[in-house]
Formats: C-alpha cells, structure tokens, sequence
C-alpha cells in the first residue's frame, strides 16, 4: 500500500507548469494532512465548515484551505478569514454574504464562480449564460472586498469519457467567454479555471485547468 507521500509524488508527475494541486482532505484525519503537508502539500480542501475551523486552528499556519463545498449563508460568518480561497459560489445571494462579511471583518476574500454544466440535478452552481451575464453587465464592481479569481466546476459522475470531456470543454468555454466579454478581467486576476478530481483530472488538464482538486488518489478513501 503507497504512502501519501508517495501518492503525492506520483501525481505532481502528470500535472502540467502551471497546475496547482489542492489536496482534498475533508473526511481526513489532521494527522493524514500532516502526512501530505511533510511532503510538500500547502494546499488543502475541506467541504465543512465544521471541519476546517478545526483542521485550520491545529495545522501548520502557512497551509492555505480552500473551501470546496455548499457553503450555506448562515454559516459564512464562521468561515471568514480561515480561508485562502472559496472556490464553490454558487449564488449572487452567497456572493453578496460573502463580500458583506469579508467587509465586516477587514479582509479581502478569493473566491471562484462554481459554473453548473453537469448532468445531476444535485450538483448546484450558475447556468453558464447566467454567469457569463453577470460578468457583462459588470456585476462584480458593486463587490467591496471579495475577489473573484476564477471560475470551478465538475463534469457529469459517470464513466463516459465523451460526457466528461464535452462537460469540461463547456466550463472552459465558459471561463474563455468570460474573459472575452470582459478583457480587463485578466488585469484584476481572473485566471484560475478550477476542474477535475481523482479519476478525471487528467481530462480536465487537456481542457486548460489550472487548479485540480484531489482526494482519494492522494489519501485512499474517506474515512466518515
């Protein structure tokens, strides 16, 4: 059986310069994120809030959290500040939560617009035309103190390799239609493009991620 370090290694292999790797550690053990931070890993993703305050307060304090799952807004409060970025907005309600918060506590927060093309129900974000509307009208000026960086999203769970690559081929040109419809986005940091996971992020990197999220492949499978 590999070691973290080892499954860490093997993957930073296959990423392209230029791609980040967060290491999806909700469901993990502080001592499993030790395992991988001994290794080099600074970048770590959690789903719960009640998860990585934790995780943040007994962790090496250079370790950059990125927030990757439904984020609630009565629960935005309590996340302000303990993030470098959070990478799951999927609605302007949330975003406005967001940016009155981060004001409130005098920080600036990243976040990534969460962008929905995949074929589940369950899976929440902005339609693709909604999101490029929202960077078209200028949306994003009213914003006081939160940064939007980029965009995430995931391709359908399924083994279709067409679906999966016809899903990232959408967020990416989604991501392209953004910076199109708005050209100084680029000039204010919009340049992260946030897809694929354990089985699929290879596809995801041929489409043009530049941040992929990694759990299982890294720490075996989650331990609930």
């Amino acid at each position: 059986m590999s070691s973290i370090a080892d499954n860490l290694k093997a993957i930073r292999t296959t990423l392209h310069p230029g791609v980040e790797l967060v290491a999806v550690s909700k469901f993990h053990t502080a001592d499993a994120v030790m395992e991988a931070y001994r290794a080099g890993q600074r970048i770590f993703g959690e789903s719960r809030v009640q998860e990585l305050i934790p995780k943040a307060a007994a962790l090496p304090a250079d370790i950059r959290w990125h927030f990757i799952g439904h984020l609630q807004t009565n629960k935005v409060s309590q996340l302000i500040g303990y993030t470098a970025m959070i990478e799951s907005v999927d609605s302007l309600r949330l975003l406005t939560c967001i940016d009155r918060e981060s004001e409130r506590r005098g920080v600036v927060t990243r976040v990534l617009m969460e962008v929905h093309v995949a074929q589940e129900e369950t899976k929440s974000g902005f339609m693709p035309d909604e999101l490029v509307s929202y960077f078209a009208q200028g949306g994003f000026n009213s914003l006081k103190a939160t940064h939007i960086c980029g965009i995430m999203g995931m391709a359908s769970n399924t083994d279709n390799i067409d679906r999966i690559n016809a899903d990232f081929a959408e967020i990416a040109r989604t991501f392209q239609r953004i910076r199109d419809a708005v050209p100084e986005s680029a000039l204010r940091g919009f340049d992260t493009l946030s897809m694929g996971m354990s089985t699929d992020y290879p596809l995801a990197i041929d489409h043009g991620a530049n941040l992929v999220r990694i759990g299982t492949a890294i720490f075996g499978e989650r331990q609930y």
